[in-house]
C-alpha cells in the first residue's frame, strides 16, 4: 500500500516536521560534542535553528559532519516518545544531564504547566510537541549557516551558536528550494543597486540610505504614478513636518506604546520628537478647521519620511533602514461610510499590485496584548474589516494579536517571482485618534460627532518596495520605471551623429535614451548595458546609418531585429503608456 503523502502546505504539518528536524540536530550535535548544552530549537519559516553553548567553535566542515550524523539518527527511524514529569523531577532530570539552559525553561514555566519530554533514540529533550511519528519520517535535509544568538535574546545573557537549517519531503523539493534561494542570492537588491549605482548605504549613515540619480528616476516615477492615481481617487496630498513637540506623542498615544523606536531631540530648551509615523500631523491638519457631514470622506495622502530606531543588526538594505518615506493616507469619515471606504482602498492596492504583477494574500491581524480602546470600539472596528472582506468574496486568515495599538488591520502580503512574500500595503481603522485629538463634525443634526479613520499604505515603505522591486524583476524594471531606457552604441566614432540625432528623437518622445559613443568594442559596450540592465540596446554600424534604422536588442526578449526609429520609438512610447511588465 503506498504511503500517503505528507500535506506541506499545511502550516502545522510543516512546523511538526522540522521541529522534528531540529531535534534531530541537537542529537547529532551531542553525538559529536557531547558537552555541548542544548537552548532551544524551534521551527520557522523556511526551516528551523538550534542554539548551543559550546566552546567549540562550527565550521563550515562541522556543518557537513552533523549533516551526515543527522542522515544516520534519520535513517535508524526512532520513534518520538512523549512523557511527562512533576517540576522537581524534570528539573532533576535535566540538572542530571547538565542541561542549565533547559532547567531555566523550566523554573520559568507556570506552576500548572505540563512539563513533557520528547525520546528518541538516546536523546530526550524538553518540549511541547507535537512531533512526527519517527525520525525515518524526515526524508531531505540541509544545514545552512551558523550565527551568533544571545540567550533569550538579551544583550546580556551569553552569546550561543545558532545553526539554521531546512528540511522538507523530498530531496526534489529541497533542490528546488535551495535553487530559488541560489536565485535570490543573484537578486539581492544590494547588489543590484551597486551594479546599477541606484542607491547606497555609508558607515556614517547607518540605515540612512542615500539614493542615486538612476535610484531618484525609479523614486521620481512611482511616486509621479502614486500622485496620478490618488488624484483620480479624490485624495488632497499634505505634507507634515519632521519633528513635532513631545506632548504631541503623549497625546497621540505614541509615547506609550512606541517612544523606544523613536528619536529625540531639543529645541529652545523644549522637548521634541522626530516623527515615526505621520498620522498625528494628519489630525492636527484635520483640526485646523470645522468639517460638515456633508464634507466627509475627506481623504489626506502624504508622502511622508519617517524615522524608527531599529537595531544595527536588524538593518538590511533598504528592507530594513532607520528612515523611510511612507506613501500614507489618513481617511476620515462618517460611520455609515467606513465599509465603502475600506472597499475602496481594497480596490486601490489590488490596481497598484496588479501594475507590478503581484498577487497577494491578505491577513487581518486582532487586538494586541498592548492596546488602547475599549472591547466594544475593537469588536466593531474588527468586524467592519472582516465584513468588507466578506462582503467583497476575498479569502483572508486571521492573524492573532498583531494589531496596531490603535485598531485591527488588513495586511496585504504581496508575493514575488521566488515565491517570497513581503508585508506592504495595510489598512487600519481607528476610533481611537479622533478621541485623543477630539476630532469633530458637525452632523445633520447640526450636533458635534465624531469622525471614524482609516489609516493607509500602499507601497508601504518607498525605499522597501523598489528593494522588493529590484528583486522581484532582477534589475529588469518594467519600461516606464527603468532608469536607461534605451542605450545607442555606435560600432564606430563615424556614426557619432546618427545616433545623437536618434537619442534626440526619442528624449523628445519622453524616452529615457542615452548613446555610448566611446570608441570600445562593440560586445563590450553590449555587456556593460546588460550588466546594467539597460532595457533597450541599439546598435548603430553601417547598414543601420545608411537605412535610417536600428538594430534593437531587449534586455528580456533578446535580439528584435531592424527597426524604423518612429517604429522603435511608438513601441516604446505604447509600453510606457501602459505599464506593461
Amino acid at each position: 500500500m503506498a504511503k500517503e503523502k505528507i500535506n506541506f502546505e499545511d502550516e502545522q504539518v510543516r512546523n511538526n516536521y522540522r521541529h522534528t528536524t531540529s531535534h534531530i540536530l541537537a542529537q547529532a550535535v551531542k553525538h559529536l560534542w557531547p558537552e555541548a548544552k542544548l537552548a532551544i530549537g524551534p521551527a520557522i519559516e523556511n526551516g528551523f535553528y538550534y542554539d548551543f553553548d559550546l566552546d567549540h567553535k562550527f565550521t563550515d566542515e562541522d556543518l557537513r559532519k552533523i549533516e551526515k550524523e543527522m542522515k544516520k539518527i534519520i535513517k535508524a527511524g526512532y520513534p518520538l516518545k512523549r512523557f511527562e514529569l512533576p517540576r522537581t523531577e524534570a528539573i532533576k532530570f535535566m540538572k542530571d544531564r547538565n542541561e542549565d539552559y533547559k532547567v531555566e525553561l523550566i523554573a520559568d514555566l507556570p506552576k500548572d504547566a505540563v512539563i513533557s519530554f520528547y525520546e528518541q533514540g538516546d536523546f530526550t529533550d524538553l518540549c511541547a510537541g507535537p512531533h512526527v511519528e519517527k525520525t525515518s519520517n524526515i526524508k531531505a535535509v540541509k544545514l545552512m549557516s551558523v550565527a551568533g544568538a544571545y540567550w533569550r535574546g538579551n544583550e546580556k545573557n551569553k552569546m550561543l551558536q545558532r545553526i539554521y537549517g531546512t528540511s522538507f519531503p523530498s530531496q526534489e523539493e529541497l533542490d528546488e528550494y535551495l535553487a530559488k534561494l541560489e536565485e535570490a542570492k543573484k537578486r539581492d537588491h544590494r547588489l543590484i543597486g551597486k551594479e546599477m549605482d541606484l542607491f547606497a548605504l555609508y558607515d556614517e549613515g547607518p540605515g540612512f540610505p542615500f539614493f542615486m540619480p538612476k535610484g531618484m528616476i525609479i523614486r521620481n516615477e512611482l511616486e509621479k504614478f502614486w500622485r496620478e492615481e490618488h488624484a483620480k481617487r479624490g485624495y488632497s496630498e499634505i505634507k507634515t513636518p519632521l519633528i513635532l513637540n513631545e506632548e504631541l506623542w503623549h497625546r497621540s498615544g505614541h509615547w506609550d506604546h512606541y517612544k523606544e523606536n523613536m528619536y529625540f531631540t531639543k529645541i529652545d530648551d523644549g522637548d521634541y520628537a522626530i516623527k515615526p509615523m505621520n498620522c498625528p500631523g494628519s489630525m492636527l491638519v484635520y483640526k485646523r478647521k470645522l468639517y460638515s457631514y456633508r464634507d466627509l470622506p475627506v481623504r489626506m495622502a502624504e508622502m511622508g519620511q519617517v524615522h524608527r530606531h531599529e537595531l544595527s543588526g536588524a538593518l538590511h538594505g533598504l528592507m530594513r533602514v532607520r528612515t523611510f518615506t511612507q506613501d500614507d493616507a489618513h481617511i476620515f469619515m462618517l460611520p455609515e461610510q467606513v465599509k465603502d471606504e475600506i472597499k475602496g482602498v481594497i480596490d486601490f492596492i489590488d490596481y497598484v499590485y496588479g501594475i507590478f504583477g503581484f498577487t497577494y494574500h491578505i491577513e487581518l491581524s486582532t487586538r494586541p496584548e498592548d492596546s488602547m480602546g475599549t472591547d466594544e470600539e475593537w469588536e466593531m472596528a474588527t468586524a467592519a474589516l472582516r465584513e468588507s472582506m466578506e462582503e467583497k468574496g476575498l479569502p483572508y486568515v486571521v492573524n492573532e494579536g498583531d494589531g496596531a495599538f490603535y485598531g485591527p488591520k488588513l495586511d496585504f502580503h504581496l508575493e514575488d517571482c521566488l515565491g517570497r512574500t513581503w508585508q506592504c500595503g495595510t489598512i487600519q481603522l481607528d476610533f481611537q485618534m479622533p478621541q485623543r485629538f477630539d476630532l469633530t463634525y458637525i452632523g445633520s443634526d447640526g450636533a458635534k460627532h465624531r469622525p471614524i479613520m482609516i489609516h493607509r499604505v500602499i507601497f508601504g515603505s518607498i525605499e522597501r518596495f523598489i528593494g522588493i522591486l529590484t528583486e522581484h524583476f532582477a534589475g529588469k524594471f518594467p519600461l516606464w520605471l527603468a532608469p536607461v531606457q534605451v542605450r545607442l552604441l555606435t560600432v564606430t566614432e563615424k556614426f557619432t551623429p546618427y545616433a545623437e540625432w536618434v537619442v534626440e528623437k526619442l528624449k523628445n518622445a519622453g524616452i529615457r535614451a542615452e548613446a555610448d559613443l566611446r570608441n570600445e568594442k562593440i560586445g563590450y559596450k553590449l555587456r556593460e548595458a546588460r550588466n546594467q540592465r539597460v532595457s533597450y540596446m541599439c546598435v548603430i554600424g553601417e547598414r543601420e546609418s545608411e537605412a535610417g534604422t536600428l538594430a534593437v536588442r531587449s534586455g528580456k526578449k533578446g535580439e528584435l531585429g531592424a527597426m524604423s526609429v518612429d517604429d522603435f520609438r511608438d513601441m516604446l512610447v505604447e509600453e510606457i503608456k501602459t505599464k506593461a511588465v
